[in-house]
């Protein structure tokens, strides 16, 4: 080939795209009846779940979903969470890696067209922009026209009201880290002196700005992980918006197409309308393949479907299908279609599993917790009767919104007498440890055996701890050294 064909190729089909804007058009049908429902529901949740309450008694928040930072806590409903839990976050993430993984196995990247926040806020973005700016080719004459005081207005406006969902966005953010309803106030009052409150709705005010607002369906091409991991777990199953070429094939006008049946001739459904790029988020044309852009959000179904009810065709030359059902279609064959195969199985044993782990983990779990550490420097020290002295850090974690009092008894090595450093035995000669509600209390404590002689090396030592009310008792276990 001659450099001079090269280059005509190149030219003609250039590596990479140029630039362009995508101005998607409105359309209707059920994939688009689907995401507004996902959209409404997605955004109210997101904005007002902060200001959703829940009763946990005295002293306790009553926010019903709470981070709550300064306290080490996180609070969803009546479940509560310690630092020394943050495994249940760990299977809270698994189980959404998980879930992903599914939806991926089932309708690919059904993730991205419907409930990712990227595509939600960018939805939000653009019927914002609709409502002001008018549909795709106001937008586009709109644009392209020298700058007035009606274009001038219908800008400012269109990013004023960005600007302030964005704000809206980081400012839901932030009510997730403390009261809802407080800083709200404390916001509108102009009363809130913390820098970080402002700094952080600031932050996720400008990124909701410029990936909704900005950059759009840019964020989803260049930026975004998803698209390049999901083709790695995919399969020959997993539905996929596609082109029924089987159908579609050769493409020609109304006119055309119905010349050639006459004469029975092939002629295929798809009149080049162009609809389906229309309409795309992505500015995606469907015709050519499964391509990276395509967030599989159906939106060119929905446009393909009403061009095949106005030419009356059969609809759904566009839907989700896989590639090789269309080329089984071509071959005279049936379509297969497995929902249910070895990887959506699994998946679901694997939800079902960890999420059954996680709920009889918490609806089992104690409402105290006893930690004990041994000193490292001394781990031993030697008494002046011959005796031996181990030091231990006891941390005691009262997971209850009351009160709560501890006695502690050691078993393990012989004789050995206990002492809290700071505490004063009771009437029966026994040592009470107060924590109080919902909280944490480290105590220092000493374990000694008096005399010369006795065993060498060291020994399991086991503290018992008991709650003075209820008689709940928890065990952990160390070791007693001998120098």
């Amino acid at each position: 080939m001659s450099s001079a064909e090269t280059q005509s190729i190149l030219l003609d089909d250039p590596i990479v795209e140029a630039p362009h804007k995508v101005y998607p058009k409105k359309v209707d049908g059920q994939f688009r009846r689907i995401k507004w429902g996902i959209q409404f529901a997605t955004l109210a949740i997101y904005y007002f779940l902060p200001f959703v309450r829940w009763d946990r008694g005295l002293n306790a928040p009553s926010q019903a979903v709470l981070v709550d930072f300064p306290h080490r806590r996180f609070y969803f409903f009546f479940i509560e969470i310690w630092p020394q839990e943050v495994y249940y976050v760990t299977g809270l993430l698994i189980l959404a890696a998980l879930a992903l993984f599914l939806m991926n196995a089932v309708a690919g990247r059904i993730w991205c067209g419907y409930m990712c926040p990227q595509t939600v806020w960018t939805d939000f973005y653009l019927t914002t922009e609709r409502w002001i700016e008018g549909d795709a080719r106001d937008r586009v004459t709109l644009d392209e026209s020298p700058w007035t005081r009606d274009k001038i207005r219908k800008k400012v406006s269109k990013h004023f009201l960005w600007l302030l969902i964005a704000w809206w966005t980081g400012g839901a953010w932030v009510l997730y880290f403390t009261d809802a309803p407080t800083v709200v106030w404390k916001l509108a009052t102009f009363r809130n002196g913390a820098f970080d409150t402002y700094l952080w709705i600031g932050i996720l005010t400008f990124t909701t700005y410029v990936f909704a607002g900005v950059m759009r369906e840019k964020l989803c091409l260049h930026a975004c992980p998803w698209p390049r991991i999901q083709a790695a777990l995919t399969d020959e199953y997993a539905l996929n918006v596609t082109y029924r070429y089987d159908r579609g094939e050769p493409r020609m006008s109304l006119k055309q197409a119905t010349a050639a049946r006459a004469a029975n001739l092939p002629s295929g459904d798809c009149v080049d309308c162009g609809q389906c790029v229309a309409v795309c988020p992505t500015g995606v044309d469907i015709r050519k393949g499964s391509q990276l852009g395509c967030i599989q959000c159906g939106l060119c179904i929905d446009a393909c479907d009403a061009i095949m009810e106005k030419i009356h065709r059969p609809a759904r030359l566009i839907g989700y299908d896989t590639e090789m059902n269309v080329k089984r279609r071509q071959c005279g064959e049936s379509a297969i279609y497995k929902p249910f195969r070895v990887r959506t199985v699994l998946y679901v044993l694997l939800i079902l599993g960890v999420a059954g782990f996680m709920s009889v983990t918490l609806a089992t779990r104690d409402d105290m917790h006893v930690s004990v550490l041994h000193d490292r420097n001394p781990l031993a020290v030697r008494l002046k009767d011959g005796g031996v002295r181990n030091g231990y850090t006891l941390r005691f974690a009262n997971k209850k919104a009351e009160a709560r009092s501890f006695t502690i008894a050691v078993s393990g090595v012989a004789g050995a007498q206990l002492e809290i450093v700071g505490v004063t035995p009771g009437n029966k000669g026994k040592a009470v440890i107060e924590v109080g509600p919902d909280q944490t209390r480290e105590a220092r404590v000493l374990l000694s055996t008096h005399g010369a002689g006795g065993s060498k090396g060291q020994a399991p030592v086991t503290f018992t701890t008991t709650d003075a009310v209820s008689g709940e008792a928890t065990q952990v276990t160390d070791v007693f050294i001998w120098p």
